[in-house]
């Protein structure tokens, strides 16, 4: 099974997230969690995404790069749902051992991460608060799924992003 939270302010303005999801929806065992549709007022229904979470072996955290980190709903929906005693800490671990996969859209190009572009720090320098999310609650990282460039990026390249994106699915959620 698959959880896969889906974080986007403004869905429709996102080609790359719309293709992107396009690759993944039909797949077996998806459980595709739209946190800003089913959400829209952050008021979060804990216990159900606690039990998404629970039933799920691969977590996917898909959204575009806001800020240098994820939109205000997800960074809420962690501060909620992530709790102490039940992702991490005692008693349990709820996470433990569960892949998540990083899927995330970025509105500059490659080269806007690097020390002569807009970022001024290559991407990887951005990787760390999420990462530590992810571990910090006993998950295993799995190496991200990033589109550079999302408004811009060809149609040819963004297939194959998707491609790219279907297929690690499938392979984490195989083990």
């Amino acid at each position: 099974m698959i959880c896969l939270l889906y974080a986007h302010p403004y869905p429709d303005r996102s080609r790359a997230n719309r293709a992107l999801l396009a690759g993944v929806r039909d797949l077996p065992g998806l459980d595709l969690r739209p946190l800003y549709d089913l959400y829209p007022d952050f008021d979060i229904d804990v216990e159900a995404e606690q039990r998404a979470l629970t039933r799920a072996r691969v977590i996917v955290l898909q959204h575009p790069f806001y800020w240098y980190g994820v939109p205000g709903l997800m960074k809420h929906y962690f501060d909620k749902v992530l709790q102490l005693g039940w992702a991490y800490g005692t008693p349990k671990k709820a996470l433990q051992g569960k892949t998540c996969l990083w899927v995330t859209t970025t509105g500059a190009p490659t080269s806007g991460y690097a020390s002569d572009g807009i970022h001024r720090l290559p991407f990887a320098e951005f990787v760390p608060a999420i990462e530590q999310t992810a571990r910090f609650c006993g998950m295993r990282w799995a190496e991200p799924v990033t589109v550079f460039g999302a408004q811009r990026i060809e149609d040819e390249e963004l297939q194959e992003s998707a491609t790219l994106y279907r297929e690690r699915l499938q392979q984490l959620a195989r083990g």
